[in-house]
């Protein structure tokens, strides 16, 4: 029996296609919004309702959310955009107003490590902007602000395989940091849509551990079963790095403040009235995963 019915956007992505998948597993309806049904095809087959939302008007946007009593809310920084935080602001004001004219009870915004930070966090800021605009809603609003994705290696495991070596921006290379899985992230957020009004406000999601990029780079190489060893980014060569993957000038800019921010300890979790969570994936079964997918 379909308990309730909740909206996702994200689906076809990492953490909303895990948030999608244990609410189906907890017999609860989900009804997916998507730009493009016909990439969703694999969850009508799941049970799923697919509706091709525009997330950029709000009355397309509350069509999606109508009759839903929770919603989950995903906006990754596009990297490609010459100004994110503006993107991320207009996303956010038009999920204030689909909201409002569709009546959902909650909202899951899945949020940042660091986000609790208006200044020294680079794309992080992106999810500042986010809770300020998405706390004003009449609507209990839950945020998950998620450690480093273990799934943002998934290109330095790519070259750990060709070449042997791990490449890392973060550093000194032996100082760990909290990391989690995007499943445990879905996992956790579907969780929180779940409990409704009697979820925290605010979830700081840790993984299991603290991980270095020492311990990364043991963790692949138990997987590919060859020796990896990490290599620190310099600085000087981090725009090249990301041009590469096709960042924007902003992109680049904004990409390299985070980092400077993890490495310098400024970005952290805010702790005090904010409850902890911990994911159960470990390095080497994320790392197990990113390589499957990577063949």
């Amino acid at each position: 029996m379909n308990l309730s019915l909740f909206a996702i956007s994200g689906a076809t992505g990492q953490t909303g296609s895990a948030v999608a998948s244990t609410l189906l597993q907890h017999g609860h309806s989900v009804r997916v919004l998507v730009r493009n049904a016909a990439k969703a095809a694999a969850w009508a087959a799941r049970g799923a309702e697919v509706m091709e939302t525009d997330f950029a008007d709000a009355d397309s946007l509350a069509r999606g959310l109508n009759g839903a009593v929770g919603a989950y809310f995903i906006n990754p920084p596009d990297y490609h955009s010459s100004d994110m935080f503006a993107s991320a602001q207009r996303m956010g004001e038009v999920w204030c107003r689909a909201m409002e004219r569709s009546g959902v009870e909650s909202l899951v915004a899945l949020s940042s490590v660091g986000a609790h930070l208006a200044s020294g966090t680079g794309n992080i800021y992106t999810t500042h902007l986010l809770e300020q605009t998405l706390g004003s809603l009449r609507a209990d609003v839950h945020f998950v602000r998620a450690a480093w994705f273990m799934e943002n290696w998934a290109g330095a495991l790519a070259v750990a395989t060709k070449d042997g070596v791990l490449p890392s921006f973060l550093a000194p290379l032996d100082r760990s940091i909290a990391m989690v899985s995007a499943s445990d992230i879905g996992r956790v957020c579907a969780e929180t849509l779940m409990a409704g009004a009697n979820a925290p406000r605010i979830t700081e999601l840790h993984g299991p551990k603290e991980y270095s990029p020492n311990d990364v780079a043991a963790a692949v190489s138990a997987v590919l079963k060859r020796d990896v060893s990490p290599v620190g980014v310099p600085e000087s060569d981090w725009g090249a790095t990301l041009g590469k993957w096709g960042f924007s000038a902003h992109a680049i800019e904004t990409w390299g403040e985070m980092v400077r921010g993890f490495n310098s300890g400024h970005i952290v979790f805010e702790g005090g009235t904010c409850t902890p969570a911990f994911g159960t994936m470990d390095f080497v079964d994320a790392a197990k995963v990113m390589n499957s997918k990577g063949k």
